[in-house]
């Protein structure tokens, strides 16, 4: 009896995190996926001009790592979205949206801006990041990014 009951949790430990798991690429015609990556690209550009994206892309519960390590939140987002600009030539590079499950979604993309350090102003900056994506209330906001400077190609 013990035997039976034991196979049988394990084999719904198994189904429940083989399902857990199961995710897919967006594909090219996705709906969804152009929203976010159209919305990412927005996000991109606003480095270069205040674009207004910041409220309505990030959830309130919003938290975000800089390329310099430091923590941010969508407040931060916004005063930054206000702030002066020195950066031309934002464009988003790459993005790619993997979705898990029917509520989130993580988009692995890469950006580029001129003169976005005030220091070095024709210097070119680049970066790659992961934003994970949530959807509540029937509405898809970012509530997490990770962001890293890498060396531009």
């Amino acid at each position: 009896m013990r035997h039976g009951i034991l196979q049988l949790m394990c084999a719904v430990v198994v189904m429940i995190t083989a399902h857990a798991q199961q995710s897919h690429w967006a594909t090219p015609d996705d709906k969804t996926a152009k929203f976010m990556i159209n919305m990412e690209r927005k996000w991109a550009e606003g480095v270069c001009e205040n674009n207004g994206v910041i409220a309505e892309l990030l959830a309130d519960d919003f938290q975000g790592t800089s390329t310099h390590g430091e923590r941010f939140n969508k407040a931060d987002e916004l005063r930054d979205e206000k702030g002066p600009r020195s950066a031309h030539g934002c464009a988003l590079d790459d993005a790619k949206v993997r979705f898990f499950g029917e509520d989130v979604a993580i988009i692995y993309g890469s950006e580029h801006a001129i003169g976005k350090d005030k220091t070095h102003p024709d210097a070119k900056m680049c970066q790659v990041w992961t934003d994970t994506w949530l959807k509540r209330d029937g509405k898809w906001q970012i509530v997490a990014a990770q962001d890293n400077k890498v060396d531009c190609k």
